[in-house]
């Protein structure tokens, strides 16, 4: 079981795709429960792993800290933007799983969208995580936009060397419709078709695996199938907001039926039941590779039918292009004597959300 642990709903950027800091009334600043309350509601649960969320986690390390004190789970990941690595004790950051960091790939895109100088101190903190002994999984995890070059982008974070994984998600939930989103599309499934064909090349003459978790996931999907939605929200993975509340998900602080209970008066099997994928996506083809994409997604609809189903194009596509090269995956796999289930991404659910 995988919980989201907002620590603060505070972040110290203003990124343009999220507007920084939750408002108070949704996620106030500080947790506002005793740990202890927390940790009897998870205690209850089966093998937890735990997800240090904002805003930025860091703002309240001192909360991250107590925590792992206190509470023995099974694994530690943190989402983070990277700038406060060192308001947590390296004992701490070796005892993570997985860190990912906030990175959209170059210089110029990254510091657009997130702020002047956020893609070196990202660089350098990812670093000095590793002086500091973190030998987990550290994944850059990009948020795609217009001006994003996929190709480029991805292929830069790759060639810096730092990251084992790199993760990404369209700007496609809370965002105004982008101004030529097919135009756009048809650009990034030419940079997905040379990036795939580049992970193929690298597996073929080098038996080297490049850590692009988009690929990794869906082919675990195509072969292995998994939860609806993928990212396990309300089935194996929920969010615990600063006010004890329990969340679907960690972005649905802001809906009702995002609400299913609360760690003082709930366990985990009198929670409200979580919300179903349904149609259109049931019926498609793909569903069992998708998953839904996104709940969120799905139950909001902010773009509209017609833009849930443009999105929706845009990940048939990616999966349509991975089974087309299903069979050069398989070969280059045997030349190297490699096995198909060793290449597949996530082991555990580790928060990715595996369909961009």
């Amino acid at each position: 079981m995988l919980f989201f642990i907002f620590t603060t709903g505070l972040c110290n950027l203003r990124c343009d795709y999220c507007g920084g800091s939750f408002p108070e009334k949704l996620v106030p600043p500080k947790p506002s429960y005793d740990i202890d309350s927390l940790i009897r509601f998870l205690e209850d649960c089966k093998t937890v792993s735990i997800v240090f969320y904002g805003g930025e986690p860091l703002l309240n390390a001192k909360f991250i800290s107590k925590f792992m004190d206190s509470f023995d789970a099974e694994r530690y990941i943190i989402q983070t933007n990277g700038l406060l690595l060192e308001k947590l004790d390296p004992i701490y950051w070796r005892r993570m799983d997985t860190v990912l960091m906030s990175i959209d790939g170059v210089e110029y895109v990254t510091d657009k969208h997130r702020g002047t100088g956020v893609y070196s101190a990202v660089v350098d903190s990812a670093y000095k995580l590793r002086s500091l002994g973190f030998d987990g999984d550290l994944v850059a995890r990009m948020t795609v936009t217009e001006d994003t070059d996929i190709y480029r982008d991805v292929l830069h974070l790759i060639e810096l060397g730092l990251f084992d994984h790199i993760h990404w998600q369209l700007n496609v939930v809370w965002s105004p419709p982008w101004m030529d989103f097919d135009g756009w599309c048809r650009r990034y499934m030419n940079g997905l078709s040379r990036l795939l064909d580049l992970w193929i090349y690298k597996l073929e003459f080098d038996g080297a695996v490049l850590g692009i978790s988009p690929f990794q996931g869906c082919l675990k999907r195509i072969i292995e199938g998994g939860l609806y939605p993928p990212c396990g929200a309300g089935v194996d993975a929920y969010a615990i907001s600063t006010d004890g509340s329990i969340l679907v998900c960690p972005i649905s602080v802001d809906v009702d039926w995002g609400r299913l209970g609360n760690i003082y008066s709930n366990t985990l099997d009198t929670l409200k039941t979580a919300p179903k994928i349904g149609e259109p996506c049931i019926s498609c083809i793909e569903f069992k590779v998708c998953g839904g994409r996104c709940l969120y997604a799905y139950m909001e609809k902010l773009w509209g039918i017609d833009g849930f189903r443009r999105i929706c194009n845009v990940t048939m596509s990616m999966i349509s292009l991975l089974r087309s090269r299903l069979n050069l995956i398989e070969d280059a796999l045997k030349i190297h004597g490699i096995r198909m289930d060793s290449i597949l991404y996530p082991r555990f659910n580790n928060s990715i959300e595996i369909i961009p």
